[in-house]
């Protein structure tokens, strides 16, 4: 979030707030396993859902709030969004095949904010670089707005219980 404020980039501060929800859903992932906060399926399912759903009302504030506002070149932020882009597409496999073997649609879910973490991290970093080559102050807000389709059909989806293409 430092390197977003820094560069004035609503797709950096969009890519951090999706890993402030990524970390509130890991929570609620980890709530369900943990005796001390028993956290029945369906409400973590909704839980998880809920939290996709906010994310792109985050995404869309944010990017109707800065739009249009010139953007600086970041080298830390495009760093962080191109490790982010090949971690977590790894992340997300393994965290989905465990959904499956668990049958766990919040840990589905879980691993969908993963997923739209490598998505928007292309995004953004798409966004950084021709920003950086060729001074585009519009394709910074267009970057962050690219990955609101998906939070809203996955977030959709999760909240249908179809997160993890798992049996009920």
């Amino acid at each position: 979030m430092l390197a977003a404020y820094g560069a004035h980039s609503v797709a950096l501060l969009a890519f951090g707030a999706d890993s402030l929800v990524e970390m509130l859903s890991a929570a609620v992932v980890l709530m369900q396993f943990l005796p001390q906060f028993p956290l029945r399926k369906t409400h973590a399912d909704r839980a998880a859902a809920i939290l996709l759903f906010a994310l792109a009302v985050v995404v869309v504030l944010i990017a109707a709030m800065a739009w249009g506002s010139p953007v600086q070149t970041s080298c830390l932020g495009m760093g962080i969004t191109a490790a982010a882009l090949l971690s977590m597409p790894v992340l997300a496999i393994l965290k989905r095949r465990q959904a499956r073997l668990l049958n766990n649609r919040a840990l589905a879910a879980d691993a969908t904010q993963s997923a739209t973490c490598a998505y928007l991290a292309a995004v953004t970093l798409a966004g950084l670089v021709a920003n950086s080559l060729w001074h585009i102050s519009w394709i910074d807000t267009t970057a962050a707005l690219a990955a609101v389709p998906v939070l809203l059909v996955e977030g959709r989806r999760t909240w249908r219980g179809e997160g993890c293409g798992c049996a009920s």
